[in-house]
Formats: structure tokens, sequence, C-alpha cells
């Protein structure tokens, strides 16, 4: 078992959801419950409310002895603002879902001639891999991929993965249109590329993401050492199937060059992935990503068959940079109020080079700095500071950050992980201007509205009584759930403390209940529910199989053959 261990990847869960069939705008989507389950499609201010993160830092806080305010800015860190290139990623993945399922529509008869085809070739499967490419061809079922390339830091695993929390990650089926339809969907699954570049061990990482979401056994059954490569992709495809899985979200995919693999074979496996085993993908990982693809036209272009979005860092003069500035600048927690000068500005972009991840740690770290100088009887943020902190507090990023400002080629590839494609950039990746502007008072006039102050407070009283961890039995669902209807319950200038106190008071009730809940039902005979239902039957003169099979006691044979 040593070999399966070693795929120990955090996996990324979002929510559980019973089905709830929706009318589609577009008639292509209907009669397709997999599409119907989702959520409608999502507008501009869907996005907006639901992407950004705005730490909320009060007066009070301000106030507050430098301890604690220490602590208080780490509240930064979770700082996500919108940007044009979210609205395209969104778009593009709401897309890549949907058509994905076209093709699978588990009400069509040629998805159980798939799931008959699939089935025989597990049952011949010592032999299946002398002949597997041919029989998958056979069942090919084309999906859609996109990569997404950009530079370490600029927030391409921090949007990709807010943007999947969007959807849930599990749907329960059990009725569609008074028919029916016992079913699990996983509607998307995010897994990162093995440090050792490994397919195979891609592969079980793939497993093991099932496994850790829904309790099941498929790496041990699947993916032990003797496996090539062609049978668990006959495996994947299988689940792929059977769960209908929505999309596949791989990161970290310059890890492959670790590998001792020809790159036309891995291309052609997430050329497999995607049109045979037919799960949309979605390929993220930095500059060094593009020498997979640059060798083999053919197979770069099907390996990205929905096109590919090159991240830059943002351009200092441009709109959106200035608003990224503006608005981090507000989250301030010194006595004194350092106002976002000209010179501030210049300094602040020379410094993290319009780098999110280096523009936020700058940010805070300067605050930090400023905290604890003894020397200065004012707090505030000067360019001076702006430059000692990035000078000794981010010392181990300096030779890349040099490189950059130099735009010297020859030292940015030593640093593979900055590196562009110019050429795609300026094709890929064309600034729009006026978009950025109606975005910018969007947000703008969001902030200044009592709905958004509520929305901050829930989402930042969410975040925080979540990591306080004491409510064992309670979902982040139910937590959410909670704060929003007890800060709603209170006008919207209610002190922040007073509603924190109220809301873990309503949680540990409710987390106790569910607890004694649960062990009543522990202690419940099993077999009586089943007694239960069979004098039920026999009183309304029905077959006991038929309650059975309704109330979930009985399994689905295709679920068997897994």
């Amino acid at each position: 078992m040593s070999n399966l261990e070693k795929t120990t990847n955090l996996v990324l869960k979002g929510d559980f959801e019973e089905a709830e069939y929706k009318g589609q705008a577009l008639s292509e989507y209907s009669n397709n419950p997999l599409i119907e389950a989702l959520p409608p499609i999502f507008d501009e201010d869907d996005v907006l409310e639901r992407f950004m993160v705005t730490p909320r830092i009060t007066a009070q806080d301000k106030q507050s002895a430098r301890n604690i305010r220490y602590h208080v800015l780490k509240r930064i860190k979770n700082f996500i603002q919108p940007l044009p290139i979210h609205f395209e990623v969104e778009r593009r993945l709401s897309t890549l879902i949907r058509r994905g399922y076209l093709a699978r529509n588990p009400l069509d008869k040629s998805f159980l001639e798939r799931i008959r085809v699939l089935h025989q070739l597990r049952e011949d499967e010592e032999e299946a891999h002398k002949y597997i490419d041919d029989r998958l061809n056979y069942i090919r079922s084309t999906a859609d991929s996109l990569s997404i390339i950009g530079i370490s830091g600029i927030g391409k695993t921090t949007a990709i993965e807010r943007l999947l929390l969007m959807y849930p990650q599990v749907i329960k089926h059990d009725m569609y249109k008074e028919q029916p339809f016992n079913r699990t969907q996983i509607v998307w699954l995010k897994i990162d590329c093995p440090y050792d570049g490994s397919l195979s061990t891609l592969c079980k990482s793939f497993f093991k993401a099932i496994d850790d979401l829904l309790g099941t056994r498929y790496l041990e059954k699947f993916g032990y050492l003797n496996r090539v490569t062609s049978t668990m992709l006959l495996h994947m495809t299988s689940l792929a199937s059977m769960y209908g899985i929505g999309v596949l979200v791989i990161d970290e995919i310059q890890h492959l060059l670790n590998a001792k693999n020809d790159q036309e074979e891995m291309l052609n496996f997430f050329v497999t992935l995607s049109n045979t085993v037919g799960i949309p993908t979605v390929l993220i990982g930095t500059s060094k990503a593009e020498q997979l693809f640059k060798g083999n036209f053919r197979q770069a272009r099907r390996a990205a068959s929905d096109g590919s979005i090159i991240w830059d860092r943002m351009a200092e003069e441009s709109e959106e940079w200035e608003f990224f500035l503006e608005t981090l600048w507000e989250l301030q927690c010194l006595r004194a109020h350092s106002e976002l000068t000209e010179e501030v500005k210049k300094v602040f972009y020379e410094e993290c080079q319009g780098i999110t991840s280096v523009a936020v740690n700058l940010f805070i770290l300067a605050q930090e700095r400023v905290l604890f100088d003894e020397t200065s009887e004012v707090e505030k943020i000067t360019p001076r500071v702006l430059k000692k902190t990035a000078k000794e507090d981010m010392k181990i990023i300096q030779p890349m950050m040099n490189a950059l400002r130099k735009n010297d080629l020859n030292a940015m590839y030593k640093y593979e992980d900055i590196m562009i494609n110019l050429d795609e950039l300026m094709i890929n990746h064309k600034r729009n201007t006026e978009y950025e502007g109606r975005i910018k008072s969007a947000m703008r006039e969001r902030q200044n509205s009592m709905q958004y102050k509520r929305q901050d407070t829930i989402e930042s009283l969410s975040v925080e009584i979540a990591s306080i961890g004491i409510f064992d039995v309670l979902s982040s669902k139910e937590i959410n759930k909670m704060v929003e209807k007890v800060v709603k319950g209170f006008v919207i200038d209610t002190d922040y403390n007073v509603l924190k106190l109220q809301v873990i008071q309503e949680l540990m009730e409710l987390n106790q209940k569910i607890k004694e809940r649960k062990e009543k039902s522990v202690s419940v005979v099993k077999v009586l529910p089943l007694l239960e239902l069979r004098e039920r039957a026999l009183k309304q003169k029905k077959q006991t199989y038929d309650l059975l099979n309704r109330n979930n006691f009985i399994r689905s044979p295709l679920e068997e053959f897994y």
C-alpha cells in the first residue's frame, strides 16, 4: 500500500445538495437532469456578489492594542478583488460544464450503450489493455478543455477555487419528472498534479479525490502497483460516466516537466481525458507549463480546445491595477490613515510589479513594520516604509522581482515561473477599459449600499466563527446560514461583537441538538425501519420492494458494477 500513500493531496470540497430542477433558457440544455440540477447561469452581479471577499476592519479594531492589531492584519490575506479576467474564466467554466453534459445525458440511449461497453471492458480487464484504445474510441464522448497559464502568485488557483465553490460539488438525484432517477452527480473535481509528474500518480489522485469526497475505496480497488495508465483511464471513464463529473481541474501541470515521460505522451493523455473519457478539463500552470504545448501544434490545440487564458500581472497604468490598489488600501489597521499619493502608488507598484499575492503581502508586512516601529510617532505607510519592507521582509523574492523590473530575459529564464509569452499575451488578453469601468462603477455602488455592508458582515463573521473549530457536527454551509439569519435579524449598524456573541450562542445550541439527534439515531436498531416499511406495504397493499427502493434501501444495479 506504500505506493497508494503517495497520493496525499488535499481535496477541495464544496457543498452537497439535493437535486432541484430548473427551467433552462437554452433549448439544448433542457431535458437533461445533470444540467437542470445546476444553478442558473450566473450574470455579472452574481459573480461580483459571490466572488468578492473584503475582510472587515472596524474603527474599534484600529484603536486596539498593537498585539491585537497584528492579528487583525492577517484578515487581509483573505482579500479577493473581482477583476475582468475573473469574469472571463467564469464564463468559460460555465460553458465547459454545461456543454460537457450535452453528450452525456443519462436519459439518452447512447449513455446506456456506453455503460454496457465499459462493463464488457472491465469484465475482460486482463486482456483489455491490448485493445482498449479501439474500444474507448467506440464510446468516445468529446469534451472541451481549457488551459490557464500565468505567473506564480497572480491568483489563478484562488480564482478557480472561488469560482468552483459557486457550484454545489455533489448533487443527489432521486426522482426526475416523476420517474425514479437514483444518481449521485459530481459537478466538479479539482486535483493537483503530483510533483514527480507521473501520469500514473495523476490517475491515482483522481481515484483518491472521489474517495475523499464520497467515502468510496476506488484508489485501493483501481490504483494498485501493477496497473498500467491505459487501464486506469478505463476506470476513470467508468467513474466519469457513473458520477456525471462536470469538469476536472488539474492544477500545477508544470510538474509534468519533472517526469521522464515524453511530452507528446503527456499531451495525448490530456487529449484522451477530454475526448474519450468525456470529462471537460481545465489545466492550470505557471508559464513553465507552456513548454508542454510547444512541441506538437495539433495535440496542443486539442489539449486546449476551448482556448487558453494567458494571465499576466497587472500593468501599472491600467484601470484594474488602480482599482485593485484603491480597494486594498482601504484595509488599513493603523491609527492614522495613510493617503494613497502618486508617490506611494509608484513605489508600491515598483516593489510588487502588479502581482496580486506580492501586493497583498507587501501591504500587510508594511503595516506590521509600522506597528512595531518605536522610532516613529505616527503610524503611517510611506514610500520609505514600503521600500524597506520589500528589501528586508521580502528578500527571498527580490531576484525574481528585479528580473521583472528590468525586463531582463536572461535573468527571467532562471525563474521560469514568471515568464510569459508576450505574443500570446497580446492576442489573448486584450485590455477592455470600458468593461473594467463598468465593474468599477458597479463595485463602488455595491460598497456604498446597505446590502453590501450586511453581506460583508455575514462573510467576515462566517470565516471568523468557522475558524474557531468548536462546532464539530456543523458544516460551513450550516454555519453561514445561521450567521445570515442572525445578522439579518439585527439593524445594520449593530456592533460586530454583539452579532458574534449571538451567533456563537445560537450555533452552540444547534450543534448540541444535532449531536443529540445523531446519538439517538445510532442507538435505534437498524432493522426497525425495514419492519415498518414492510408493515406499511402490507397496509397499503403495495410491493415491499417498491417501498424499499423508494427509501434508498436498495442500491442501483449499475453501481454494483463498480
